[in-house]
Parts: structure tokens; sequence; C-alpha cells
């Protein structure tokens, strides 16, 4: 655990921040493989609203991923985009220390718990209807403080080669069998990870989450330092299956072909393994430029960016009309538990309980 990072977290106590422990998700350089990041600009929108001047994103997404997507709204509106890059916890936490002198007109979060908890200090302001109803309820905050742009839905990675599709689990509760003992991969020390474990204390209670983890150590679960090494991992038969999230596969197959020897399974509606999580943004109570800013977050869920999500980074598209990669699942079919994605927020008592129970050290 890095040192600033407790330091700038018991500035601002007040918020139940997240991936304290070992940093971000390694989604923000590239979704796959070694030649997996985005670099090609969405194709040009036509612009509507023209506001002027300038805003400043605090962006928790990688400057790989989405600097292409900030200077094609800027050719497109003429609006400059001033960005600070950074681990989305502690750009959370910076934003709440510098309160109404932040600079910051647009928070864009790599996942939920993030907006949150920003949510949870009333620093955002109410988007209007012509941004959120372009995204589901699912996958907006219940106030409108906030709105997804793009999903990632947890699945099990496996190795068709060790493992038929008839004996695949149902449920991540059900890894704790003596049948996959040694045979599963987790990266307890990545983001995406610690908000699934989130999101099973909030479906499961305290000691439903404690028992399943307490039960995967003891069925001798292997760690890994992220989701690509996991899938790399399966991919050489090292495990068989692994808990990471869904788009991962697809850069690896972008690169190696369709011989790579991993594919995704989508466990059972309504299990806990079958969480989706969101990058979403929401527009600071205090911004400098609320009209540039509005403008900006409407462009993130507009065809050109939601096709880029789509097909760069293979993530579900969140707005209407946007289709996913037709290998992927349809959202709409997914049936993720019922889980409010503000819940999200409290990774704090998640690092309490991985350490307890072993999961970290």
């Amino acid at each position: 655990m890095k040192l600033s990072r407790l330091l700038l977290f018991a500035a601002v106590a007040a918020i139940p921040l997240l991936a304290v422990a070992c940093g971000g998700d390694d989604d923000d350089d590239s979704a796959g493989g070694d030649a997996a990041t985005a670099t090609t600009a969405p194709a040009t929108a036509t612009a509507t609203a023209k506001p002027s001047g300038s805003i400043t994103v605090y962006s928790g997404r990688g400057e790989s991923l989405v600097k292409p997507l900030f200077e094609q709204f800027t050719k497109d509106t003429g609006i400059a985009v001033k960005v600070k890059y950074g681990d989305t916890a502690e750009l959370a936490a910076l934003i709440a220390e510098e309160g109404s002198k932040s600079p910051a007109d647009v928070f864009f979060a790599q996942d939920a718990g993030a907006l949150g908890a920003l949510k949870a200090t009333g620093a955002f302001e109410e988007l209007p209807a012509s941004i959120t109803n372009l995204v589901a309820a699912t996958y907006r905050a219940g106030d409108n403080s906030w709105v997804g742009v793009s999903g990632r839905a947890r699945v099990i990675v496996y190795n068709p080669d060790l493992v038929t599709a008839e004996k695949l689990p149902n449920s991540v509760k059900d890894l704790t069998a003596e049948t996959w003992k040694g045979k599963v991969g987790w990266a307890p020390t990545n983001a995406s990870f610690q908000a699934f474990v989130t999101g099973l204390r909030q479906l499961e209670g305290e000691d439903g989450a404690k028992a399943w983890l307490e039960g995967m150590v003891k069925n001798d679960v292997k760690s890994y330092k992220d989701n690509k090494a996991i899938v790399s991992a399966v991919a050489a038969g090292e495990i068989q299956l692994g808990l990471v999230n869904h788009y991962y596969l697809y850069g690896f197959l972008k690169d190696q072909g369709e011989g790579f020897k991993a594919r995704n399974h989508y466990t059972a509606a309504g299990d806990p393994g079958s969480l989706v999580n969101l990058a979403g943004a929401g527009i600071l109570k205090d911004a400098p430029n609320k009209s540039a800013a509005r403008a900006f977050v409407q462009y993130l869920l507009g065809e050109p960016a939601q096709k880029y999500f789509s097909e760069q980074t293979f993530e579900y598209p969140l707005a209407d009309g946007v289709a996913a990669d037709s290998r992927l699942k349809p959202l709409a079919e997914l049936q993720p538990p019922d889980l409010d994605l503000s819940d999200l927020q409290d990774l704090q008592g998640t690092l309490s309980l991985l350490r307890s129970t072993g999961v970290l050290k």
C-alpha cells in the first residue's frame, strides 16, 4: 500500500473511498494482449450545441484509452479539454478535498463506487434528462447525479480444452467445491475484483462474503496481479478458471486469433458473479463551465463515442441504439444481481474483510 494514498485518504476521511490497497484496474492501458491499446479516434460526429471555452476533466480512465475521445470532442465542438489523469479513487478524494475550489468540471470514473462516494458528499449537480434518458435507469444514479458511459461484466474465463461447457459452475459460490481445488485464479489487488467483493457483501451479507472468501482460500485459489495475467494463465493451462471482467479475452483474441485457449462463461442470472459495473461521469456542482461540461458528458453517450468503446475496448455501450460487439452476450440478457451500483462505494470495508480473511496481506 502506498503511503501517499493513505495520507490523501486520511485528509478526506468522510468519504469511504475505494482501492486503497494496490492500485486501480488495469483496463486503462489495454483490454487484452500486448497490442490491444486503443489508439483510434471515433468517427467525427456532427456537433449541435456550441458552448464555448474549455473544461477540466479529472479522468480515472487512462490517457492511452480515452485521449482519442477527448481530442475528437475538441475537434467536433471547439471546446478545449484539460485533463488530470490519475487513479479513480485518488481523484475522487482530491475533488472532495478541493471542495468548491476544485477546477474540475467533470469527474470521469472507471467504476460506480467512486461516483457513489462523491454522490454521497453532494458534489455533483443533477444531470439533465437529455443526458440521463440516454441510459437505462440501472446504469445511472437514482438522483441523476451521475451516468454510466460503458459497462463491463464479471465472467469466469475458462480453458475449453480442460473444462467442458457442461461442467462450468452456474455460480461463483460453487467455486469453493473440491472439484475446483487449486484450479481457479483471482486478482485480489485489482479494483474490479474488490468492487465485485463489495457487491458480494451487499448481496450475501458480511458473514456470507467472509465464508466465501475463506472457502476460496481453503480451496487453494491462485492469486495473480491482474485480469490479463489470469487470462494468460487459463490459456496456458496453469489454471482452469479465472474471475475477470469480460473484455480482456477479446484483446487476446484480437492479437492471437480464435485459437487462443480461453473463453468466457457467464454465471446464472442474479448471481454475484454476474455483476455489471461501469465507467461513468458526473458534473461537479461548482463546475466553472457547466454548459460545456454537459456537452462533454452527452458526447460520451453519443454514437461515435459509444462505438469507440464497443469496437476498441470491447466494453458494453450503455446508450440506447449502439450495439455491443456481436460476440458478447447481449447486455439485456445478462440479468445482473439486483444491486444499486452506488452501493459499491464501501471499498474500505472490503479491504478490511480481504485482510482479515488472509486474501490481502
